[in-house]
């Protein structure tokens, strides 16, 4: 049996086509929405609508954690809109979710990331939609080829304020609903220095107290996540698990590889 995973595709459809090839089914542990590349700040939702000038700006604000001015910014901006901020970013989002969803082949597995928005899922995914062959899950179970994978979607609160972040209880308790799992899924790692900080962004992210302490209790054989483009240790072991951060699958474009 062999499954390929991604994480933070941020607008990648087109490798995410070809993520499956050669696999029994594919997991996707979320970010697939592009609203500000990093790299290139010319690329996403935020410049398309601001200009790649004020994009420029935003992210010199955000690396220099100068957070309130960066929010004060993006005020003033989606005040100068000619329509509300929720009509510009859904039609943004789901112009990507089309491409992006298409692209998944069947079976898919897929569970949400910090910048997804879980209320749009159900019209591009499941049966009727433009992705028939994936199954959605947060905090819930999948028996694949066998082993149990279990899922949970989303981030933890930060100042950047993402679309999909939620409290610290509201995460544990998914955590706690999946039970013992042979593949632990989520969006975000598992709180260990070496797991959440970036080395390009010099910052650390925020990891999972919930998802360590599972692993401790239930000793998953793995731990797969993403969230950390460059992070300071792409795989540890925690006990009996391998802990892997399975990659920036945006620039990258190359899903990581599960055989048994």
């Amino acid at each position: 049996m062999r499954v390929h995973v991604v994480s933070d595709v941020h607008g990648n459809a087109a490798d995410l086509a070809r993520a499956g090839e050669g696999a029994d089914a594919l997991v996707c542990l979320g970010d697939l929405v592009l609203y500000l590349d990093y790299a290139d700040h010319s690329r996403g939702i935020f410049p398309d609508l601001f200009g790649t000038e004020n994009a420029d700006l935003i992210v010199e604000l955000r690396n220099a954690r100068r957070f309130d001015e960066a929010r004060e910014l993006s005020r003033r901006l989606w005040a100068g809109l000619e329509v509300d901020s929720r009509t510009a970013t859904d039609t943004a989002v789901r112009k990507q979710y089309a491409q992006l969803f298409a692209a998944f082949p069947d079976p898919t597995y897929a569970t949400y990331g910090n910048v997804d928005i879980p209320a749009l899922w159900p019209d591009f995914a499941g049966p009727g939609t433009v992705s028939p062959g994936t199954r959605v899950l947060d905090g819930e179970r999948v028996e694949i080829g066998g082993l149990v994978f279990g899922f949970v979607g989303g981030g933890l609160r930060t100042p950047m304020n993402t679309p999909f972040e939620i409290g610290d209880e509201e995460y544990a308790a998914k955590v706690e609903a999946l039970g013992e799992v042979d593949v632990l899924c989520s969006h975000i790692p598992p709180e260990i220095p070496e797991l959440v900080y970036d080395t390009v962004a010099r910052r650390f992210e925020r990891g999972s107290r919930a998802l360590l302490e599972a692993i401790r209790r239930t000793r998953p054989r793995y731990s797969l996540f993403g969230h950390v483009h460059q992070p300071l240790a792409r795989r540890m072991r925690v006990g009996a698990t391998e802990c892997v951060n399975v990659g920036h699958f945006a620039s990258t474009g190359r899903p990581w590889a599960l055989e048994w």
